[in-house]
């Protein structure tokens, strides 16, 4: 997922070990790719910011490497059916892994919010110092203007006396 820049959109490729491309996307805000890796090595992970050469960009990705190990001991062996207390942690476990998903998704949301308020404060600060130095200027403009009709012009004293 794209957290601050731009458009939010970066685009993504990931080649496996042997060169060949296994994900290809493009100007994607966020994805979920689930892969089974057939090929031992080294996996090649690309983000691109090509398209946008001015605005960088902040990526949060994130790999769940292996199948998750089994909660209760034996449970892919067992035969018999689970105990109410058994199925109860089963429950519990699921609804915890959707708890730690939609923390996940909330902390990315608070970043990206972050990153959109401090742009927001950067742009209002130099738009206020902006608006305080033409303030500045008329002011000055208005009293030397003012003061202008106020003052007497003299005649210059180079002519005759009576």
């Amino acid at each position: 997922q794209v957290i601050t820049g731009g458009h939010y959109d970066v685009d993504c490729h990931v080649e496996d070990p042997n060169g060949r491309t296994i994900y290809k996307e493009t100007k994607k805000q966020y994805d979920s790719f689930p892969h089974r890796t057939e090929v031992q090595g080294v996996y090649t992970f690309c983000f691109s910011n090509e398209f946008s050469t001015f605005s960088h960009k902040t990526v949060y990705f994130d790999f769940q490497v292996g199948d998750e190990p089994p909660i209760l001991p034996d449970m892919s062996n067992r035969v018999t059916a689970l105990t109410q207390m058994e199925s109860a942690c089963v429950t519990i476990h699921e609804a915890l892994n959707t708890v730690i998903d939609s923390q996940t998704h909330y902390r990315l949301r608070e970043a990206q919010d972050r990153s959109r308020a401090e742009d927001l404060n950067g742009r209002v600060s130099y738009w206020s110092v902006g608006e305080t130095l033409i303030l500045f200027a008329v002011s000055i403009g208005q009293v030397v203007l003012l003061k202008s009709f106020f003052t007497e012009k003299r005649p210059g004293s180079g002519g005759a006396g009576t």
